[in-house]
């Protein structure tokens, strides 16, 4: 669950993905429209496909906040043919994205760049109106009689632009200008009227929802001040797609003004939002980046939870001891705060100080249940202790919360191993070859079980693994390795 990302170019992840999925829907392009089958079809295979090429934020906690976030948004949509999946993409790029088949993915530096949750939703609303309006399904149709090669560098290129900044965007806009010609390139990106329809729906599930309606344009003024200020892929990427922000804001600023005073007024929500924010920064962008946020903010603006943040990026500096004064701070002044708790706990376990980690990890288990995370190092911190019983049954737990996480699937293939199951041992590392697309080592386990396979339970556990094999590999992509 800690494992350093592995790190594709995201022009390229983008380009793979969108290749892969658009290889096999010949038929949409030259025979008919896009049906909501299809788009489900296709939003399944570009999930499976993204997330081999693009680094995916596994934290519990993190993942629930802007599941949360998103289903709240979602239950203000008309009904859909298909459910409302997010995912949090590690990238610094101020973005998120949706695509056919109600697929969302908000990108950590749209987290780290906002104000706060309503303007975070205000995002996801407007996304979430580009696929109620079938936005991108609707461009597939209108170009369904051009080749597959010209709609893949279409959407490639749209997508692209979405994905990071100056270098990304040209590279889009090659693939996308060099695979049509004339007016077929205004594809590129979403038009103005795909825009305004967005954002009038968008701001309409906003309200409904509960959220500030306000914190759609503030967070479109957010990403124009940007504009001056960065430069090459700090530009925001949303500016790279979603066009035309300057009018937006005075249209949607117009309708604000025609609405209830008390809606107007809603007070934006922020205290889990900085909760989680704080963790993002702290692991997630530049541990420099981070230390020097938490060194110029004003220390009476700080939550306790920021000690723990600053801790977290002194550590990823190997600046321990002053690492350890942070947690301690932060333990200090929240004491019963579950986030500090796992945080000073998994600090002191990977620092081999077994003893102090532990009751941390399990004060922080009992007072948040799901936090797969407090789990997993306390299934560790078991094996640790060679009590291979407990450790396997918590990281069992902790495979259900994240079935496809293959740091956890590795640790629990070790415990099975040291406690002297090779078939559950093989069995797991399997999976966790697998959950990291690394074939040659989903074939070396693979075999080890077939040849270790002795039972009936176990010969369903086999035949469901190569059903997960068959599936996950049929259409892969292959990825280059490039280290931790």
């Amino acid at each position: 669950m800690l494992t350093p990302f592995r790190r594709m170019p995201l022009a390229a992840s983008l380009m793979a993905a969108l290749l892969l999925v658009l290889a096999p829907c010949r038929a949409w392009a030259l025979f008919g429209s896009m049906t909501v089958g299809d788009e489900i079809e296709m939003g399944k295979k570009f999930d499976h496909a993204i997330r081999a090429q693009m680094p995916f934020v596994d934290d519990p906690e993190v993942v629930a906040y802007v599941k949360e976030v998103v289903d709240r948004v979602a239950a203000a949509l008309p009904p859909q043919p298909f459910p409302i999946r997010s995912a949090v993409v590690a990238h610094g790029s101020m973005n998120a994205f949706a695509i056919p088949g109600g697929y969302i993915y908000i990108f950590t530096g749209l987290i780290l760049n906002v104000d706060n949750e309503d303007e975070l939703a205000a995002v996801i609303s407007h996304e979430l109106g580009h696929v109620t309006e079938r936005h991108v399904a609707k461009r597939i149709d209108q170009m369904r009689f051009v080749s597959i090669a010209s709609i893949a560098g279409v959407l490639a290129g749209a997508l692209l632009g979405a994905g990071g900044g100056h270098t990304s965007s040209a590279l889009g806009q090659a693939l996308a200008t060099g695979s049509m010609a004339g007016a077929q390139s205004a594809f590129l990106m979403y038009t103005r009227e795909n825009e305004r329809e967005a954002d009038q729906v968008g701001i309409n599930y906003l309200t409904k929802s509960g959220y500030n309606p306000d914190a759609m344009p503030r967070t479109f003024e957010i990403m124009n001040k940007r504009r001056w200020f960065m430069s090459g892929d700090n530009v925001p990427s949303y500016l790279m797609t979603h066009p035309g922000l300057d009018e937006r804001i005075g249209y949607l600023r117009d309708r604000i003004r025609r609405m209830p005073a008390a809606t107007v007024a809603r007070e934006f929500n922020r205290e889990k939002f900085l909760r989680i924010q704080t963790i993002v920064r702290a692991r997630m962008s530049g541990a420099d980046t981070a230390l020097a946020y938490y060194d110029s903010r004003p220390k009476n603006e700080w939550i306790c939870l920021d000690n723990a943040g600053k801790g977290i990026a002194l550590d990823r500096l190997k600046r321990m001891a002053l690492a350890e004064q942070s947690f301690e701070a932060a333990l200090a002044c929240g004491p019963d705060d579950p986030l500090v708790l796992r945080e000073a706990g998994i600090f002191y376990f990977n620092h081999g100080e077994f003893a102090k980690a532990g009751p941390y990890l399990q004060k922080a288990a009992t007072l948040n249940p799901r936090d797969a995370m407090s789990m997993f190092f306390t299934a560790r911190l078991m094996a640790e202790r060679k009590d291979y019983k407990g450790a396997i049954s918590t990281m069992e737990r902790v495979a259900r919360e994240v079935p496809e996480d293959a740091e956890v699937r590795q640790h629990l293939g070790r415990i099975y191993g040291e406690s002297g199951d090779l078939f559950a041992a093989h069995l797991q590392l399997t999976y966790a070859a697998l959950y990291s697309r690394d074939k040659k080592k989903t074939d070396f386990h693979l075999a080890r079980v077939k040849t270790l396979v002795g039972n009936e339970d176990q010969k369903k556990q086999l035949a469901a693994l190569e059903k997960t094999i068959r599936d996950r590999f049929e259409n892969a992509v292959p990825v280059e390795k490039r280290g931790p």
